[in-house]
This record gives structure tokens, C-alpha cells and sequence, in this order.
């Protein structure tokens, strides 16, 4: 029989293990691309967002009026899968409410306003002084949240920057994906800003008068692109420079006090080095996929192909650990990138690489012919029980099975901001789910993308319809994969081909009345979203079908 003290302590234990296992599904999961105007092969600003974690319900907050003096409370648990809709959870505390907020689409990292403000998150790595949580201090203000305040506020990436960073400083930034640190990229149709944010350690309180946070921001040029791992990518910094460059007043003096740059060296201060820590293998691996693919001549990278070699990633003589140095702030893209590139990228399982876990010899069985090929069951989203029995080495792919959602946003300033901002969303995971538009001016999402309780399998939900043919993929996961590919492959073709018939209609209904755009525009997108749901639990049942054990 155990005695209080005991319990109290698993208890203690329990929690510990679930906040590891959550930043580690979340904090290695997330990947953000962003590609400015000049770089893109639409002229759009394009930002982009992948998440793994339990909540992928998307939904329309409206545009609200409140009384002078309000108070918006500021909430632990946006996140969360398993309260009602609009249940953001604990309320840790409260900041001036402004008079009139703006329409956005809220989900677990609220992507996007009816302005073409949109805002994508990657949690990052920080160094082990600068981690806290809401035991060790006061600090309330999460990634999700200020994202949500800035979304309700603004209509410009800049004034955005500025007030999250504002917001971290005097309410203190609290991790809320493990004890990660957080990066943004907030864009309008102008301007695109990477944004990245560190604790300053355990046992802050407003009081101490001390910053509540470390953060930094830099704007991308409209020619370049770049891509974050959960890792840091800011590097030098110019705080004069204030066209490019937005920090807070302790950028680099929190660098000085703990040790960690000295001003005397006469080395420049590197943010990057500062405050992250040795980057691991699944931020390198993107890193590498991200330049190799965008600009594969740029310099010599890493050679990661097998090209036929089927031992090489499993040699460790052969692996390279590059510094994450090689890889710059931004690149050149050798050529234009389009959103159906991005998606591209989102879906990677780094087919042909190392990291391709379908690539392991392990996979390999007789022909029948006296040589060997890879399995039908050969999967790039092996579990733990699969790794183990076929001693295959886990390699973390772009597209995440763990995922919950995702989406591409196109800005784009040559069309009113309600058909200008088209929020290209997928559920659960890249690599099967199909993306489908919604548009800023959107009234409403459809009612299968507002539904996901992870703790209860309903039909009605586009995500689990999604995941359950996710899983069922295992009981033959190459020739699924294609059959999932030859009924989305057509259903995405299509959306795209329609992309500018569909806009011109609804330009031409927005100039005599916007609010039949909108609705118009509404009606289209929800549409799509329910096709989804019904195509994915036709995939089910005839996955069901054609590959039951009678079969065999």
C-alpha cells in the first residue's frame, strides 16, 4: 500500500513522463517554409505550417465589440483535443481587451485573420537556463495565445512582430510544447518576418522588472526563401537595421550576463549560437532536404542519396555531421516555388535518401527469382513495436503519421483580402490527407473539420476518417499508398485547375456585394471539406475490402 508521500510522487513521475512525450511528438514535428513574393511562382507571399499534437479543429471566431476596460483573458490549454470547441481551458490570467477585434480561424496555432494576416509556429530548442514551465514561475503568455491576440488586433506581419515580442516581455513567455522555445513567421501580402523566442529560465515574475523573454525577429527578402526545423535560424544580428531587424532590449545582454558571448572577443554575436543548443539530426535532416531541394547548387552539401547503395544509411562511417552554420539564414530558390511545391516538401519521407526508412535492408525479401525486393509492408512511418522487431533505425520524415494538421497560405495583394488569403489546409497527415482551400473571407468551416475528440471514433470527422485510413495502410502500406494517391492525386489536380475560375467568380460577386463572395466562397470551400470526408471513408471501406485476410 503506498503512503501519500509515494503517490504524490508518482503522480509527480507521471506528469514528468507525459510532458517529455509531448514535446517530444510536438517539439520535433514542426516545419515551417516561408517564401517571399519575388521568390514564388504566383507573385503571393507564401508561409506554410506543419504540427503534430492532439487538436486539429478549425473553426471561425467572428469579429466582436467590447466595452472600454475589458479584459481578454489569456488561456492554458488551446491545445487541448478533449474540451467543447470553444473551450480554451485554464485562464492564467488577463491583458487590455481591445474595442474591436478582427475575424480568424482559430485551431491549436491559429493561422490566419480576414485581413491576410497569417502566422505559422515551429517549437524550437532552447538551452537548458532558459526552460521553465508554470511551476517554476509566473510567466502566462503561451506561443498559441499570443498568436490568437495578434490575429484579433492586427493587420500587418511588423505591427504583429513587434506586439508578440511586447507581449512576451511584460507577461513572460511560457513553453507550452515540452519546454521548447518558439519560432513564428508572420506575413501580410507586404512583408514576411521570421520571429523567434527564448525563456529566460525558472522563477521570473513580473515584479523583478526583468524581461519576461528573449526574443528576436528578422524580415526575409522578397527574393528568398527558408524553412525551420525546430531550430533556430537567426544569426548575426543588425538591431540598427530596423527595416530588417526587430529585438528586445535584452537581445544580447542576456548572452553577456550568463556567460555565453563575450563582447571583448571581438567575434560577432551569433543568436543562433547563443541561445540554441547543439542541433540534433532532425533539424539537420531538414535543414539538408530544404537546401538540397531549393537551391541544390548553392554549395557542396552533404551526399545523402543512397543511389543504389542500400547499406550507406546504416554506415557510420560514412555519415557526415555537418555544422548547422553551412546553412544560411535564407536562400536564392534556383527556381520559382509554387504552393503545390510546398505541399511537395510537407509530404517528403526523403524517398531516396538515407532517412528513407522504406529504404532499409531490412524491408528486403526473395523475389522468388533468386534476388530480393522491397516489401509491400515496407512503411516511412514504421511504430516502435515494428522498429524494434525489424531493427530498423527511426528517422524522422517531414510528414509526420503523429500529425494533427497543417496548411500552405497564399497572401496575395492583388485581390481583396477576403479571396486574396487562401488557407490551404490538410488534416492528420500530409503524406494521405488532401489539402483543401479556405479562403479568409470564409463565414464557416464545415462541420467534419470542427469535429475530433481523440478519445472517441466518429464518422463525422474528417480528421479521424483521414487517420483511419492512416492506419490501415499498415496491413500493406506500398500498394495502399498508391491506391490513397490515384483517388487525391485527381481530387487536388482538380482544385488547383479550378483555383482561378473559382476566384474570378467570386471577384466578379465581391465587386456588387462582398458578402455573397464570402458566402459563395464559403459554400465552395466547405463543400471540398466534406468531399474529403466522404472520400477518405470510401478509401476505408475498400481498403477493407480489397485487402482483408480472406484474400490471402
Amino acid at each position: 500500500m503506498l503512503n501519500k508521500k509515494q503517490i504524490r510522487m508518482k503522480k509527480v513521475l507521471l506528469l514528468i513522463t507525459l510532458s517529455v512525450i509531448l514535446f517530444n511528438f510536438q517539439v520535433n514535428a514542426c516545419t515551417i517554409i516561408a517564401v517571399g513574393k519575388k521568390a514564388t511562382a504566383d507573385g503571393s507571399n507564401i508561409i506554410s505550417h506543419t504540427d503534430t499534437g492532439p487538436d486539429s479543429r478549425i473553426f471561425v471566431v467572428p469579429a466582436q465589440t467590447f466595452k472600454p476596460g475589458t479584459m481578454a483573458p489569456v488561456y492554458w490549454g488551446i491545445q487541448d483535443a478533449d474540451r467543447p470547441l470553444t473551450d480554451d481551458g485554464v485562464i492564467l490570467g488577463y491583458i487590455p481587451q481591445v474595442e474591436k477585434t478582427y475575424q480568424y480561424f482559430q485551431s491549436a496555432y491559429s493561422h490566419v485573420n480576414e485581413h491576410q494576416l497569417g502566422i505559422g509556429e515551429s517549437t524550437t530548442d532552447q538551452r537548458e537556463e532558459l526552460k521553465c514551465t508554470r511551476e517554476n514561475g509566473k510567466q502566462i503568455m503561451t506561443i498559441e495565445q499570443a498568436q490568437i491576440f495578434a490575429l484579433q488586433r492586427y493587420k500587418n506581419a511588423r505591427e504583429a512582430v513587434q506586439f508578440i515580442g511586447d507581449l512576451m516581455v511584460k507577461y513572460g513567455f511560457l513553453p507550452s510544447s515540452g519546454d521548447g522555445s518558439e519560432s513564428l513567421v508572420i506575413a501580410d501580402t507586404e512583408e514576411i518576418w521570421i520571429f523567434e523566442v527564448f525563456g529566460v529560465g525558472p522563477r521570473w515574475t513580473p515584479e523583478s522588472g526583468k524581461p519576461g523573454a528573449i526574443w528576436a525577429a528578422q524580415r526575409l527578402p522578397e527574393d528568398r526563401a527558408t524553412m525551420i526545423p525546430n531550430f533556430s535560424i537567426i544569426k548575426e544580428i543588425n538591431a540598427k537595421d530596423t527595416e530588417n531587424f526587430m529585438v528586445s532590449k535584452n537581445y544580447m545582454q542576456e548572452a553577456i550576463d550568463r556567460g555565453w558571448y563575450d563582447p571583448a572577443s571581438g567575434k560577432p554575436f551569433i543568436w543562433q549560437e547563443a541561445y540554441a543548443p547543439l542541433p540534433a539530426e532532425y533539424a539537420t535532416s531538414r535543414f539538408w532536404l530544404f537546401h538540397q531541394t531549393f537551391a541544390p547548387n548553392l554549395r557542396e552539401w552533404p551526399d545523402r542519396f543512397i543511389n543504389g547503395n542500400i547499406y550507406k544509411g546504416i554506415s557510420p562511417y560514412f555519415q557526415i555531421v555537418e555544422p548547422v552554420s553551412i546553412y544560411p539564414f535564407s536562400i536564392v530558390p534556383e527556381k520559382k516555388i509554387s504552393v503545390q511545391d510546398v505541399i511537395a516538401f510537407q509530404r517528403s519521407v526523403y524517398d531516396g535518401t538515407i532517412y528513407d526508412m522504406t529504404a532499409d535492408p531490412n524491408w528486403l525479401v526473395p523475389d522468388g527469382k533468386g534476388g530480393y525486393v522491397k516489401s509491400p509492408l515496407a512503411t516511412p512511418f514504421p511504430g516502435s513495436d515494428l522498429r524494434k522487431l525489424l531493427k530498423i533505425t527511426y528517422r524522422r520524415p517531414v510528414a509526420r503519421h503523429r500529425g494533427h494538421y497543417g496548411m500552405v497560405l497564399q497572401l496575395r495583394d492583388w485581390l481583396p483580402n477576403e479571396i486574396g488569403g487562401v488557407y490551404w489546409v490538410y488534416l492528420d497527415n500530409p503524406y494521405f490527407s488532401p489539402y483543401v482551400p479556405i479562403y479568409a473571407g470564409n463565414n464557416s468551416t464545415h462541420e467534419s473539420y470542427q469535429i475530433y475528440d481523440p478519445n472517441k471514433y466518429d464518422e463525422r470527422s474528417a480528421r479521424w476518417a483521414i487517420d483511419f485510413v492512416d492506419n490501415l495502410a499498415n496491413l500493406k502500406f506500398q500498394p495502399i499508398a498508391e491506391d490513397v494517391r490515384k483517388v487525391r492525386g485527381p481530387f487536388e489536380a482538380k482544385m488547383f485547375e479550378n483555383q482561378e475560375k473559382i476566384e474570378q467568380e467570386a471577384l466578379k460577386l465581391y465587386k456588387k456585394n462582398p458578402e455573397k463572395a464570402k458566402e459563395y466562397l464559403t459554400n465552395y470551400s466547405n463543400g471540398l471539406m466534406n468531399d474529403v470526408t466522404r472520400m477518405f471513408l470510401e478509401l476505408r471501406n475498400q481498403i477493407i475490402t480489397d485487402y482483408t485476410n480472406n484474400h490471402e
